[in-house]
């Protein structure tokens, strides 16, 4: 086998490994996310007491993998994904890549501390196919303050080709109680 090869084989068992363990797809209900950090928050959604958010489902990608500070998420470049230039159109990227930086920065988040990204930016340097079966959005906090938190994040194949890389800025603020 090829490192390709290799990491393919790596990036699929993860995937099934999450898919085994996750609940359903669907919103995640205010008063079930109130006491919980935003790690928690994705240890419950990875063991499957609280459901995976259906974006991922509609553009099929999904997260594999968040610690403090750093999210991945795994996607399968796609034919519905294409714009009419015949390649993978660059809302798919942002949206992977807004994924990863943001759930990057929600892992940081105490409980009763909520995020809305207030800016993105995506720089798209090669153009990407459905004959990349794989791609892998890694996001890494940069800072995390008490109102403003950042991150960075990169696309890349399992040739480790990159594909993409983004930077956020998001706002930090309470949490409405639930009603």
């Amino acid at each position: 086998m090829t490192s390709v090869d290799d990491t393919l084989a790596r990036w699929r068992a993860d995937e099934a490994r999450v898919r085994a363990r996750r609940g359903e797809v669907g919103a995640v209900p205010p008063h079930e996310l109130a006491g919980l950090s935003g790690l928690e928050l994705f240890e419950a959604m990875f063991d499957g007491r609280l459901p995976a958010p259906p974006i991922g489902e509609t553009l099929d990608f999904l997260a594999v993998h968040v610690e403090h500070g750093h999210a991945v998420f795994q996607g399968r470049p796609g034919h519905a994904h294409y714009n009419p230039l015949g390649t993978v159109h660059g809302g798919w990227f942002a949206t992977l890549l807004d994924s990863a930086v943001a759930c990057a920065v929600h892992s940081t988040l105490p409980a009763g501390k909520a995020y809305t990204t207030l800016e993105l930016k995506t720089n798209i340097v090669r153009a990407l196919t459905d004959r990349v079966p794989l791609v892998r959005a890694e996001g890494r906090v940069v800072h995390a303050g008490n109102q403003v938190a950042t991150a960075e994040g990169r696309l890349f194949g399992p040739d480790g080709k990159l594909y993409a890389h983004a930077s956020t800025t998001c706002l930090v603020f309470d949490a409405r109680p639930p009603r």
